[in-house]
């Protein structure tokens, strides 16, 4: 077992990426922690990983610094330490043209998108500091490398393309104490927004043929890249943006 005995946090993780992560987790031996707003539905992830006295729901606003620290302390105070922080949670706008976005709508994205990454991160590496061990992998998009021609994501691309530059600052600021950040961009993947949209036998074909791997990717995809990013096996890896697309990146864009 990849993770045997390793305690992880996972934000997010009532998403289908999040709780792809966690089963793939627990599967390898993993004690996880899982984030969320909603705790009747990380309660439902909790039973879908198969083993639910391997995982805990805890509810938590991760864009309240506050908050983040108060559940960070609670899971050293239960299990003693943290091995694995993965920043899964996001947030994503409707593709309207820049000027029609509302304030409040933008500083979402920005709340979720990045003081969402900032504080679990800030909270973990004060602990994983004491230790000089730790991996954070954070859960960013293909947006932020590139923009895609009628799908008006400039707020939302903008973030996640901090959250790349957070990912290699924070990989060299902490390499000394041998803790490895890295981050997962996912091209289009079928989980939230985008499954009714996959629902439709055309669409889904119009997308399939514009990748190179001619398939769709799933949240296990993204799972097992984090499971190995995790894992001692990457662990000379840090500051390194993987994109899990379909090839799409390295094609014509």
């Amino acid at each position: 077992m990849r993770l045997l005995d390793k305690i992880a946090i996972i934000t997010g993780a009532s998403s289908d990426i999040g709780a792809s992560i966690a089963k793939r987790f627990v599967d390898e031996g993993a004690q996880v922690v899982l984030l969320g707003r909603n705790l009747d539905s990380l309660e439902k992830v909790r039973q879908s990983t198969g083993k639910p006295d391997s995982a805990v729901p805890m509810t938590c606003d991760i864009t309240d610094e506050a908050q983040v620290n108060q559940t960070v302390n609670q899971v050293i105070d239960k299990y003693g330490k943290i091995d694995i922080l993965v920043n899964g949670a996001g947030a994503i706008n409707d593709p309207v043209h820049f000027h029609d976005m509302q304030s409040g709508d933008i500083r979402n994205l920005i709340h979720v998108n990045m003081l969402g990454v900032f504080f679990p991160s800030k909270a973990v590496l004060g602990k994983m500091y004491e230790v000089k061990k730790g991996a954070i992998i954070n859960i960013g998009s293909v947006s932020a490398e590139r923009a895609v021609p009628r799908v008006h994501l400039a707020a939302y691309s903008s973030t996640k393309a901090a959250i790349n530059m957070f990912t290699k600052s924070i990989a060299i600021e902490y390499a000394r104490r041998n803790i490895r950040c890295n981050c997962i961009n996912p091209g289009i993947i079928n989980s939230g927004m985008i499954k009714p949209y996959l629902d439709d036998p055309g669409a889904r074909k119009v997308l399939e043929e514009r990748l190179p791997l001619n398939r769709i990717g799933e949240p296990i995809d993204v799972a097992n890249t984090a499971l190995f990013l995790a894992s001692d096996e990457a662990n000379w890896i840090t500051g390194s943006i993987i994109d899990v697309d379909g090839g799409k990146s390295a094609s014509e864009g």
